[in-house]
């Protein structure tokens, strides 16, 4: 880990250098040599942190003939989809550029809603390989980038310093450290997941299954559930669901149960995404000053962190790609997730930026080799236009199973027959 940084730390000035040169270019590329003044609309949910606002600002200065109008859309993720959706099957270039949630990309493009990327990335040199791989696959569908990252979540361990000395590499060390550490400290459980029948359950089951080497439709879409991997790892999530050091009510689990549950210091272990370390420290917090986070246990594949977080898209309705793509790679490079980062406290999907002297500052998991091996780890969900149906069936046979309704070879083949009826 100190020699990737290391590696890392000697491109990082190359890197921001060869982006501000860019950016330097950018302006006769976008208002053609002209000098006219172009506007583009972009559009994100509400930020209450003033980052995105810092963030135009950043970009206008650097490209003064490109002037950005913020669009704020609705908080709640499903509504601003479902505007999104109206929008563009309409015709509609009132937005230019737009913030994706990870699993939106693959059914806007097959929708014919994104403008692909890829001329732009070659033709600025981006190297991709410089982001979180996961991140930049969850903007792939088809062979094509239709989306840059932005900013990202991952599943990560969260442990009690006070209790624990080394926290587990592996699953089955977890289990070992967890039966064995229940009840210490004024602990009831070993170990919190979310099981309840919802998103959530899917992101664990891809991050169990992922550790074995399981996956639920390969690189070309194609359904590849079921598999002697994709059984072990649900087998193992569902040795831990239905042990004696998790909660009884494990599968009415979800992210706000296991904050009120780990916050009252009544657990060892919790999986939860990088928001819960800043609450585990408020005033109030039982383990305040307790907690650290690592990488997800391992498999034997290695370990797997379930990807969230966001993107940038163009819309292909816009009138003016050009400028909008360089708004994209101004917000989704260096400097843009700089601001993001220190002014947002958004985790970055740009690897380098983690040797940044601010960037460490913004954030104790930003400067935590733990924090960024974990990111690193990050895989998407299944990347398909009918990514909603594929989470249905996955919710509802995982569930059934970690609940003891059947076993994990019934529940992978369940899935596999369900999931090609839907991809065909």
């Amino acid at each position: 880990m100190k020699a990737w940084r290391k590696v890392l730390s000697i491109g990082t000035a190359a890197l921001l250098v060869f982006s501000l040169a860019a950016c330097g270019q950018s302006t006769d590329k976008a208002d053609g040599g002209d000098g006219d003044v172009v506007t583009i609309t972009y559009a994100r949910g509400k930020d209450q942190t003033g980052a995105s606002t810092k963030l135009i600002e950043a970009f206008e200065e650097a490209h003064p003939n490109i002037k950005v109008e913020f669009k704020e859309m609705p908080s709640d993720t499903g509504v601003s989809h479902d505007q999104y959706v109206t929008m563009f099957s309409g015709g509609s270039d009132e937005i230019d550029v737009f913030d994706l949630d990870v699993i939106w990309p693959a059914e806007f493009a097959q929708a014919g809603y994104l403008q692909p990327l890829d001329r732009f990335i070659e033709k600025d040199g981006i190297k991709l390989d410089e982001y979180v791989q996961g991140a930049v696959d969850a903007g792939n569908y088809n062979g094509r980038q239709w989306a840059m990252p932005k900013f990202l979540d991952a599943g990560l361990l969260y442990y009690r310093t006070d209790l624990v000395d080394n926290p587990p590499q592996t699953w089955d060390e977890l289990i070992e450290q967890a039966e064995d550490l229940k009840g210490e400290g004024g602990t009831k459980y070993g170990y919190l997941l979310q099981g309840k029948q919802y998103e959530g359950l899917v992101c664990n089951f891809i991050e169990f299954i992922g550790s074995y080497g399981g996956e639920v439709l390969d690189k070309e879409g194609k359904v590849a559930i079921n598999s002697p991997e994709t059984v072990k790892g649900l087998n193992k999530m569902m040795e831990i669901a239905q042990s004696d050091f998790v909660p009884g009510n494990v599968t009415a689990l979800t992210e706000v149960e296991t904050d009120a549950i780990y916050g009252e210091g009544e657990a060892v272990f919790d999986r939860q995404w990088p928001y819960h370390f800043a609450k585990m420290n408020e005033e109030g917090s039982k383990v305040k000053g307790k907690v650290e986070i690592a990488p997800l246990p391992a498999g034997d594949a290695g370990s797997a962190a379930a990807l969230g977080g966001w993107s940038s898209g163009i819309n292909a309705n816009s009138k003016h790609k050009q400028e909008a793509w360089e708004f994209i790679k101004f917000m989704n490079g260096p400097e843009g997730q700089k601001i993001s980062a220190v002014d947002g406290g958004l985790a970055p999907t740009l690897l380098p930026l983690y040797e940044d002297d601010k960037v460490k500052q913004a954030s104790p998991l930003f400067d935590s080799d733990d924090y960024v091996e974990g990111i690193s780890n990050a895989i998407s969900r299944p990347v398909s236009p009918e990514y909603p149906k594929i989470s249905d069936v996955i919710q509802t046979e995982v569930s059934s199973a970690i609940a003891g309704k059947q076993t994990a070879e019934q529940a992978v083949k369940n899935m596999d027959k369900k999931l090609k009826e839907i991809i065909k």
